[in-house]
């Protein structure tokens, strides 16, 4: 928690466009519509590329396109694909080739037919469109519909106002290099099962949804199901998978193609996973209740996964694959690793000033608090930043890189959960930067998943790498941490955590929680927001959990509510 006065932290960036979901019409005719009452435009003008052509004797024209302009250019691009001319389509975007392979893989890989466009209110340069098409293959016909969006700009060269191109134009769910492709499906569909043998849907626990795409693309043929005829989201890093070019963990760190529409329906296997069905629909509820929240909860005695869940599920899947700043929830590897070069001790004297200064910044304790003569206990509970920046000097630069690797299995590349998960990084660093990564910020990038697993080496006493579906199921191996953390460090960092829950800044979210549990609250100072992002991990018996909720300010008011919740619907 707390600030300096340099922040370091950077926005997570993840996700892309926005997901909408395709739903079912009638089929349409190839044609753009007008004329849709009050959340529509009059496509009125010209009919050629956009009116913001210019002639020599005039100047170019500049500036963000006149309202005029946008809806010539809309209709102008929305009336040329309707209507299959992809070549005059693409001419009006400013990405004619992309935009032409594009819009003729709609028609040819896709198999969509009859488009019927329907564009909405514009907002400044902005169009969303309504799109409905018919998918025909081999004898079977579907209708599809779903909503996108299209911004016209202006080029600089001669002022003409084109489409600005990008994959979500044709379908929210496109990205760099993605298809839509209708075809047998490559990958069986499974019925995903929790731990007691409940089948697990996208309907009941929207969070999952993305994470059952990536178990069916991983375990579609091993569970033993027949793959359907579908129109899926084919991703353009996949082909890099399968080219071996993907990162070195076994779970690239992507996002799994996507079904759109069944034309016919396969066979599933049947796949168990760790989730626990309470726990999951808990997840789901405080999520919900929530802005940008994600919460992961771990068994620290096996490393199975109970729940996961984001507030906006059919998102960027932060609860796994986040990569966000921890704030001073990391000050649980930076302690033990202290304790062990006894560079601190619970309860001996141990300084925590206003201000500390290093490598040429000055760091500070949120509000400026000190605590005269106090000890690493009182520092630790009440996450004071200056009473881990003043033992910067006396480390190397790669003392916390090695002490998260080693002992908590962080930032390796090697997790194989089951689907796509980033095991943090927590890179060496020199100076200010090296400091600041000591209370979690820096370089330093986690996930709730991985604050989770901190939090349940602690309570266990030795790294177990989180798992979703057993390595029994296709004998892959777990990643493992290089050594364990010696009886005496354990013992005083449960102190420590125990100390913060019922005494310190997470003492109201685990109030009454009973005596085996611990905690650690933080915040994360984001370069651009006007509140941190808060952070919140803990452990109660048998279960580890943590959350983060992106500009929530203070973790304990924010996140430590979310894992709370969790620690006693699991209770």
């Amino acid at each position: 928690m707390g600030k300096r006065r340099r922040a370091a932290g950077r926005k997570n960036v993840g996700g892309g466009n926005k997901r909408l979901h395709p739903g079912v019409l009638g089929a349409a005719g190839a044609v753009v519509v007008c004329g849709v009452g009050a959340a529509a435009f009059a496509l009125s003008g010209g009919s050629g590329s956009g009116s913001g052509s210019t002639v020599d004797e005039k100047p170019v024209a500049s500036g963000p396109p006149k309202p005029a302009e946008v809806r010539s250019t809309a209709r102008a691009f929305l009336t040329a694909w309707a209507e299959g001319d992809t070549t005059r389509a693409a001419a009006l975007t400013d990405d004619p080739a992309a935009a032409k392979k594009a819009l003729t893989s709609y028609r040819e890989d896709a198999h969509l037919t009859k488009p019927r466009l329907t564009p909405g209110r514009r907002s400044g340069a902005d169009v969303p469109f309504k799109a409905a098409a018919t998918v025909s293959y081999e004898g079977k016909s579907k209708a599809l519909a779903y909503a996108s969006e299209l911004t016209v700009v202006r080029r600089k060269s001669d002022g003409k106002t084109l489409v600005g191109w990008e994959p979500s134009v044709v379908h929210p769910d496109l990205k760099q290099g993605d298809r839509l492709v209708t075809g047998e499906a490559g990958d069986p569909p499974i019925k995903a099962v929790d731990r007691d043998g409940a089948e697990l849907t996208a309907a009941k626990y929207p969070s999952l949804g993305t994470v059952l795409d990536g178990l069916r693309e991983r375990y579609g043929k091993k569970a033993g199901g027949k793959a359907g005829v579908e129109l899926r989201v084919v991703r353009a890093e996949k082909a890099e998978t399968r080219k071996g070019r993907a990162g070195k963990g076994d779970d690239a760190k992507s996002t799994p193609d996507k079904t759109l529409l069944t034309l016919s329906p396969g066979t599933p296997g049947t796949l168990k996973t760790t989730f626990d069905g309470s726990l999951q629909s808990a997840a789901e509820r405080e999520t919900a209740k929530r802005k940008r929240a994600s919460v992961v909860v771990v068994k620290p005695s096996t490393g199975e996964i109970l729940a996961a869940a984001n507030s906006a599920p059919a998102g960027f899947n932060t609860a796994f694959q986040g990569s966000i700043a921890p704030g001073s929830t990391m000050k649980v590897v930076s302690a033990s690793m202290l304790l062990e070069k006894k560079l601190a001790g619970v309860d001996k004297k141990h300084p925590c000033p206003k201000y500390e200064t290093y490598g040429g910044w000055k760091f500070q304790n949120d509000d400026k608090f000190q605590i005269k003569r106090g000890t690493f206990r009182a520092s630790f509970a009440r996450s004071c930043n200056t009473a881990f920046i003043s033992q910067a000097k006396k480390l190397e630069n790669d003392s916390l890189t090695r002490q998260a690797q080693e002992v908590f299995g962080l930032g390796r590349d090697n997790w194989s959960i089951g689907v796509s998960s980033f095991d943090g990084a927590v890179p060496v660093q020199s100076d200010a930067q090296m400091a600041a990564s000591l209370i979690g910020q820096g370089g330093v990038r986690m996930n709730p998943l991985n604050m989770a697993s901190v939090s349940a080496t602690v309570k266990s006493g030795t790294f177990r790498q989180p798992y979703l579906v057993s390595p029994d199921i296709d004998d892959r191996k777990l990643a493992t941490a290089t050594r364990k953390m010696s009886g005496s460090t354990v013992a005083a960092l449960r102190e420590l955590m125990h100390y913060t829950a019922v005494a310190g800044t997470a003492a109201k979210p685990m109030s009454g929680l009973g005596s085996d549990m611990g905690a650690k609250t933080g915040s994360a100072e984001v370069d651009g927001q006007k509140k941190p992002n808060g952070w919140f991990t803990a452990y109660r018996g048998d279960l580890a959990s943590a959350a983060v909720v992106q500009e929530g300010g203070h973790g304990g008011d924010s996140a430590g509510p979310v894992v709370r919740a969790m620690l006693r619907a699991g209770g």
